[in-house]
């Protein structure tokens, strides 16, 4: 586990607690017949990994070797798609917000996917724990024809651990641009008691671990059906859910009291309007 308080740098009489402030950047171009790497960056505690994959498309497994994130860390990403490339990029496994001395832990993705490529944006779930912060910024540009998928699950405290969150920061901006105009715009904000907060019914209904995903695609209204018939084989009463589509977007809400729960229905329903298995780090 990350403990911010360990590892500590004095500077004459003030004490500066270490921090994370990591960068990882991947490209990807179509290369003979298939989609390989082009560019690979990383430093500090943010880094890559592409395990050979057989049945899925290429793929890319990030890493914070930190363990988590507390207040004044900082990680970013950046990920290029060139034409008529294909790459999926996850995580290892779930990132983790712990307790914040003071200030909120700052995340950012920068996507760029060109005409006709595809970029599945399918990271594990984010764990917010109590007293924790966090503010996370994505920005996507897609070229006209291209297609970004892209999903985020946060989990507030953990149900099977008996973990209480009664006070949390947590800051998500989402923008999508396609051809440079504005498609997708989403901003979530909790600040304080997340179970009062996510008790109405306009919130979350009780429901402690959410998950938004955007497939922006210009065939999305097309792919509206499928999403709602992969939605209604989830199993009743763990998970709530709706999907809707226009305007070449289509969005789905989850949104569960159990993060466990969560979790066995995003597989299902990535699997399933994916047509292909996650990658194999979802199922570890």
């Amino acid at each position: 586990m990350y403990d911010a308080g360990v590892a500590s740098v004095s500077h004459g009489n003030t004490i500066a607690m270490q921090r994370v402030n990591g960068c990882a950047r991947v490209g990807f171009a179509v290369s003979g017949d298939r989609t390989r790497l082009t560019d690979l960056y990383q430093s500090g505690a943010a880094k890559v990994r592409l395990p050979k994959v057989y049945d899925l498309k290429t793929t890319a497994v990030l890493i914070n070797t930190a363990g988590g994130l507390t207040g004044g860390d900082r990680l970013s990403y950046e990920i290029d798609v060139a034409k008529g490339a294909h790459a999926i990029v996850t995580s290892q496994t779930a990132e983790r917000a712990y307790q914040s001395i003071s200030g909120a832990a700052e995340v950012s993705g920068r996507f760029s996917v060109a005409e006709d490529a595809v970029l599945e944006w399918l990271p594990q779930e984010t764990i917010l724990f109590n007293r924790s912060g966090l503010s996370r910024t994505m920005r996507a540009d897609l070229a006209p024809g291209a297609r970004l998928l892209m999903l985020e699950s946060v989990v507030l405290g953990r149900k099977a651990m008996g973990e209480q969150v009664d006070s949390v920061f947590f800051r998500d901006s989402w923008r999508i641009r396609r051809d440079g105009r504005l498609v997708f715009a989403d901003d979530v904000r909790l600040d304080g008691n997340a179970a009062q907060v996510l008790a109405g019914p306009a919130t979350g209904s009780d429901g402690r671990a959410v998950a938004t995903l955007v497939d922006c695609t210009p065939d999305a209204q097309d792919r509206l059906a499928l999403a709602r018939a992969c939605l209604e084989t989830l199993p009743a009463g763990t998970v709530r859910a709706a999907a809707s589509a226009w305007n070449g977007l289509l969005t789905a809400r989850f949104v569960c009291d159990d993060s466990r729960d969560l979790r066995n229905a995003l597989i299902a329903f990535l699997t399933g309007y994916r047509a292909a298995e996650l990658p194999r780090v979802w199922h570890c």
